[in-house]
């Protein structure tokens, strides 16, 4: 039947008839019709069947069995070895069973399989001698099956042999446990960002991390790589393949992945390539799976628009984008506002473990307490339902010992859920998800378990545990939640009775102000950023006048009447309102400028008294990747700023190259350039770098592939030659501090605290941005530390004067097991970029104005970061050896501020040789006792301050 329907089916009948398979068909199809003539069987030519063995890697390849070349050629060399020898086989089992021609006299009884054992003894020259051919026929047919299948198995075996060899151990495909999750990892595959980013992911305070990391790269790993896997085999599987292949992406099982995570290369020579290939990566992957959600990072702002062209890409699903430079530039800024507080953050989304010595200096154990500390989310317990932020802060803090930072509030209307960080006014509803910094997730649980009926005379926060309670039970399955605590603050006075005074929680409070006006407008995915900023305020009394550059000046000296920082601007002319906003109301702005109307020559600079600003030595190459200054410039720039607030900018540095970032800094007020080299201590002098309040040293240059450890050269020598200066010109600096003494003003740079008669450059706040995390033991002459020591060890990076791109690597596993967590980190470093703003900024036309409407003015009522001095002020009274704790619930109690943690001296002794250098103390304990000269960070009220002065 089989040869009739190809015969039918062949366009050429002649040549049909001549083929190799339709010569089997003559001799094997007949035979069968003979046996049913005969009554017997007679076994005849049908062995020639076994040619047909050689059609089986076409079958396989019909059904998509067989895909890659090696495993088509490596059928076919087996299919061809096999036919051929059976073939073979069934001659000489013939021949021997019929006997010698012509009269078929003395035939040899032998067996098929016999017949296969002799011949592959025979081809492989072994020749045992047990089964030997009997018949003449039989013998001449051996000799000549010896001369072919020799050739055969000298050519044949060889090369099955090589194409076994050749199918490398990682090319095989991932099974995973079933209910067991994985997640793909892919990008830049190497045994430092494996480690780093395994470390991180895989870390003990990580509760249940039962996830499989699968590795997906093009290369083989090498000898150091691979015994990372093996030390890691239980929950790292790697494969080599290409993600740009469909085959390699179902290998990986990328459409099962519970998310695939794109790692970028941090030191690459061409960023927007780098960022290109990623962006690449991310197309096949959602080309392939479109529902799975993918992590990328990338070097560059501006290719972020790219990822939004992806039609499956969706920020409400979880796919989320970690720009490094924006990131990096806004910790930069953040330190600008509040030096250290990079530190902090940074240290926050890192999964790190503390280990204190009596060894170790006071200020390390200190620093380290702090670094074991991160960033969890928890559902509150029904006992917080009902309370203020401000009450079940203090609650957290002072019973539970959790810091409480921020929640998330679900919108009315079923719409994006919202993060508000230290709100106020607002009460918190039922299962209200709470923000935390702990050290650990299983300290978290307390906010779950805590049970005001069972554990309010609980001492011991460790004994805060899961209880029995009916209510408490009720609620964790659900049922009415919302009406079975709604006395969950009847008696909250008693909690607190040793810490609580005769005054109101919220004193500075305005009435009637709107709750949701600082209500963050973030998603739960984690890709929208938030409306409620964080961005740190350092105001100084005598900035309201101070002298600026013309550019500066013209802004300064516009129309301010209403819509700019005029708090009791309540109704106005809308036509006649000047646009001192950008269209979102996050961010101060101004028409565009030429850069020739803000460059300053050296003489211009030094006339212009310039105090309190920023100055950013920059070192870029006429040709130098962008690098995004706007990400720089931006939080400083924020709305919750007052204007007269925002920090002058100057930026020394090579012109050609700003003028191709200009665009993206064309409507921010208050910058200006000069056009020399920052290793100038001429120009340094001229823009009076020892009156500012920061001195950022970024690089725009690409490093070389020779020597990477040079790549902060530049870097390194601008902060020593700073340090190495002296300014004896200090008029204007110590009387900054003079100021009124009930303010909550903060004490001004380390210049005001230096303790020596000039001031040295050694005392000019500066953070340096680092490509080499080793480079950081050049920038401190004075410091013990290894040259092996990790960067978050060293003491530049614990005193917030360094900071490196590799402390971003830990974002990658805090947001795939936090999706907030990317929001609320992201809303406190950019100082307020909203989903809208990045669409207007994706259309590459810069910032656009909008008119002031109460809208976009209420916009600037959200919370930000501070920094209060315990020197003077009201607060001042804690910082003569006062407790952590007293001044957490009074400052909570009576501004409304929220303190996170603090900013004290690595040498708190009056020796004339004590250091000016402060380290950070993130969520310090409870009794921790407080000095005079400590700063403290704080998130505070933007219409607060004026009541408290801040």
């Amino acid at each position: 039947v089989y040869f009739f329907i190809r015969f039918i089916a062949a366009s050429d009948k002649f040549w049909f008839m001549l083929e190799l398979y339709s010569f089997v068909d003559y001799f094997t199809i007949p035979p069968s019709f003979v046996s049913i003539y005969l009554n017997r069987t007679w076994i005849g030519l049908r062995f020639l069947r076994a040619l047909r063995l050689m059609t089986v890697p076409d079958i396989l390849q019909y059904l998509n069995i067989l895909k890659t070349s090696t495993s088509i050629r490596l059928a076919q060399l087996i299919s061809i070895f096999i036919s051929v020898w059976l073939t073979a086989a069934g001659i000489i089992h013939l021949l021997e069973n019929s006997g010698d021609l012509p009269t078929f006299s003395e035939p040899v009884a032998i067996s098929y399989w016999n017949a296969v054992y002799f011949l592959m003894v025979t081809m492989s020259t072994v020749g045992y001698g047990d089964i030997t051919c009997g018949t003449s026929l039989g013998r001449v047919v051996q000799l000549m099956f010896l001369a072919v299948g020799l050739a055969l198995f000298a050519s044949v075996l060889p090369e099955i042999l090589e194409l076994l060899g050749s199918q490398s151990k990682w090319a095989g495909t991932y099974h995973g446990d079933k209910g067991k999750r994985h997640i793909v990892v892919c990008g830049h595959i190497t045994y430092e960002s494996v480690s780093h980013f395994l470390k991180d992911f895989l870390h003990e305070d990580r509760e249940d991390v039962d996830v499989e990391v699968v590795f997906l790269h093009r290369a083989e790993p090498d000898l150091e790589f691979e015994g990372l896997l093996k030390r890691q085999h239980t929950r790292v599987k790697y494969f080599q393949g290409s993600l740009m292949n469909a085959m390699d992406l179902e290998r990986a099982k990328v459409h099962e992945a519970d998310a695939c995570l794109v790692l970028a290369n941090k030191y690459c020579q061409d960023p927007d390539a780098e960022d290109a290939a990623n962006i690449m990566r991310v197309i096949s992957i959602k080309n392939y799976s479109d529902d799975i959600r993918v992590i990328i990072q990338l070097m560059q702002y501006h290719n972020k628009a790219y990822l939004l062209n992806i039609p499956s890409w969706d920020w409400k699903q979880g796919d989320d984008v970690i720009c490094l430079a924006e990131l990096k530039l806004g910790f930069i800024a953040q330190s600008c506002l509040a030096p250290g507080f990079s530190t902090m953050m940074a240290n926050l989304f890192a999964m790190r473990s503390f280990k204190t010595s009596p060894d170790m200096a006071a200020w390390q154990n200190d620093y380290l307490q702090g670094t074991g500390c991160e960033m969890y989310t928890e559902t509150l317990s029904p006992t917080f339902t009902g309370m203020s932020f401000s009450q079940a802060s203090e609650l957290c803090f002072v019973k539970l010992k959790l810091l409480l930072l921020a929640i998330e509030v679900k919108s009315d209307d079923g719409g994006d859920s919202k993060i508000s960080i230290n709100p106020r006014g607002a009460k918190i509803p039922a299962n209200t998800v709470g923000f935390f910094i702990a050290q650990s997730a299983e300290e978290v649980k307390r906010a779950w378990f805590y049970c005001k009926a069972c554990h309010e005379d609980v001492k011991d926060e460790n004994q805060i545990k899961k209880c029995k309670c009916k209510n408490l039970a009720t609620f964790r399955k659900g049922v009415r939640a919302i009406q079975l605590v709604g006395r969950a603050n009847d008696d909250f006075e008693n909690v607190f009775s040793e810490h609580k005074d005769d005054d109101n929680l919220l004193a500075t409070t305005k009435p009637g102000g709107p709750a949701q006006s600082s209500m963050v407008n973030a998603t739960k995915p984690a890709n929208n950023v938030k409306k409620n900023v964080s961005v740190k305020e350092e105001p100084k009394p005598n900035m309201n006048g101070r002298p600026t550059n013309k550019a500066a000046v013209q802004q300064k000296s516009a129309k301010m009447e209403v819509g700019i920082a005029d708090d009791q601007a309540k109704d106005f002319d809308f036509e006649k309102t000047e646009m001192k906003y950008d269209s979102t109301g996050m961010f101060h702005w101004t028409p565009a400028r030429a850069i020739e109307d803000c460059i300053l020559d050296r003489n211009q600079a030094a006339m212009t008294v310039l105090n309190g600003h920023v100055v950013v030595c920059l070192f870029a190459d006429p040709d130098s990747p962008l690098i995004g200054l706007r990400n720089l410039v931006m939080p400083l720039r924020a709305s919750n700023f007052h204007y007269h607030e925002l920090k002058h900018v100057v930026i020394v540095g090579s012109v050609d190259y700003i003028r191709r970032e200009w665009k993206t800094l064309q409507n921010l007020p208050k910058i200006s350039v000069l056009n020399g080299s920052p290793l100038s201590r001429a120009d340094l002098r001229a823009v009076n770098v020892n009156l500012c309040d920061m001195c950022v040293i970024l690089s725009a240059k690409v490093p070389s592939n020779d020597d990477p450890t040079l790549a902060d050269k530049e870097a390194i020598l601008a902060s020593l030659n700073i340090k190495a200066m002296t300014f004896d010109d200090t008029i204007g600096v110590l009387s900054q501090n003079n100021g009124a003494s009930d303010s909550l003003s903060p004490l001004g740079s380390p210049i005001v605290l230096q303790r020596k008669g000039s001031v040295y450059g050694a005392n000019v706040p500066m953070i340096t941005e680092l490509v080499n995390d080793s480079n950081v033991q050049f920038l401190d002459q004075d410091d013990d530390d290894d040259p092996d020591t990790e960067l978050y060890l060293t003491q530049p990076f614990a005193c917030g004067t360094a900071f490196a791109v590799s402390v971003l690597d830990s974002l990658m596993s805090t947001t795939y097991f936090n999706q907030n967590a990317l929001t609320l980190i992201r809303s406190l470093i950019t100082g307020g970029a909203t989903p809208e703003l990045e669409l207007i900024l994706a259309e590459g036309a810069g910032l656009r104005g909008g008119y002031s409407t109460p809208e976009t003015l209420s916009n600037r009522d959200r919370c930000r970061v501070g920094q209060i001095s315990l020197f003077e002020g009201p607060l001042a009274s804690f910082g003569e050896g006062g407790k952590y704790i007293d001044l957490f619930v009074a400052a909570l109690r009576n501004y409304g501020m929220l303190c996170i943690g603090l900013y004290r001296f690595r040498d708190t002794a009056n020796a004339f040789d004590a250091s000016s250098k402060r380290y950070v103390i993130t969520n310090p304990p409870t009794d921790f006792n407080l000095l005079p000269s400590d700063q403290v960070f704080v998130f505070i009220h933007w219409r607060g301050r004026k009541t408290s002065s801040v």
